[in-house]
């Protein structure tokens, strides 16, 4: 029997089951990158970075992660020498973070088992399920970045703002 979520709820039913999806995807590209140089981690910098070379802290808000997390795994993606840091000319000390040869090929690598997983689990969920999900996470995405989508602290009750404000 499937618990009655009152509409209210539902947003925090939906984010309570991202978490959990969450969890399950890094699993997954744990497994898909064995033996490649990569974790879910590094993958996911390093996935940042494939299209254009970004600054850490570019990359940090692509993802939606801290900088100072995204800064630990460029550093070791450069050390392993999957990526690279490039001079940035509009800002002397912030470099940019790039993907090397090894990192290409470390894509490459994993690129044929998450092309089957992937068709995979969409044949399982159904295609349009997929695309109708992708397009409410955007949708998601785009309020969340917006002024609506921001948690207000004050619109908070005082003990959770006071908790806050002590980490």
């Amino acid at each position: 029997m499937v618990a009655e979520v009152r509409p209210r709820e539902v947003l925090n039913d939906f984010v309570l089951k991202v978490f959990r999806l969450n969890g399950r995807l890094l699993d997954a590209a744990d497994r898909l990158t064995e033996g490649s140089g990569l974790t879910a981690a590094r993958w996911q910098v390093l996935g940042a970075v494939l299209h254009e070379p970004l600054t850490v802290a570019a990359a940090a808000r692509s993802m939606g992660l801290a900088r100072q997390s995204v800064q630990r795994l460029a550093d070791a993606l450069v050390e392993d020498g999957l990526c690279q840091y490039l001079p940035n000319p509009a800002h002397r000390r912030a470099k940019l973070i790039a993907p090397t040869d090894r990192g290409w090929q470390a894509i490459e690598q994993i690129r044929p088992g998450v092309v089957a997983w992937g068709r995979r689990v969409t044949k399982a969920v159904g295609e349009e399920k997929v695309v109708s999900a992708s397009a409410a996470v955007d949708a998601l995405l785009l309020v969340l970045a917006s002024p609506e989508g921001q948690v207000n602290r004050q619109a908070l009750p005082a003990h959770l703002r006071d908790r806050r404000k002590s980490k």
